[in-house]
């Protein structure tokens, strides 16, 4: 046999070697991959996302009253931005509403009237 022919059968058994080992590979890697765990917990955590991702959506695109003693409401995003923009043309007078605001907001709300006294 001549060195030409002996590289060529030599080329030809590694080049099938690797097609073995890729065939034996994709045949593992198909019949031997474990089913998926827990699907009823992944079907779980999808319906929360979806849940939250819809509250967000409601909370981002429309109008709500908060809290109506304290005269809260919730403005749609881009009417609170805008309202942002205007009230930032003076920006002194922003930052003193904006810390009114906020103080009002957070203000504790007020005590309950304490129980009459029994021997009154």
């Amino acid at each position: 046999m001549n060195s030409t022919s002996q590289r060529i059968y030599s080329l030809i058994g590694v080049l099938g070697s690797f097609l073995i080992v890729g065939i034996l590979v994709l045949a593992m890697t198909r019949y031997l991959q474990p089913a998926p765990l827990n699907t009823a917990r992944i079907n779980e955590r999808k319906k929360a996302l979806a849940d939250i991702r819809a509250e967000n959506d409601k909370a981002i695109h429309s109008y709500e009253v908060l809290d109506v003693g304290k005269g809260l409401i919730r403005l749609r995003l881009e009417r609170a931005m805008e309202l942002t923009v205007q009230e930032y043309q003076n920006p002194a007078a922003a930052r003193a509403t904006m810390i009114a605001r906020a103080n009002k907001a957070a203000e504790p709300p007020p005590k309950p009237p304490e129980a009459p006294n029994k021997y009154e």
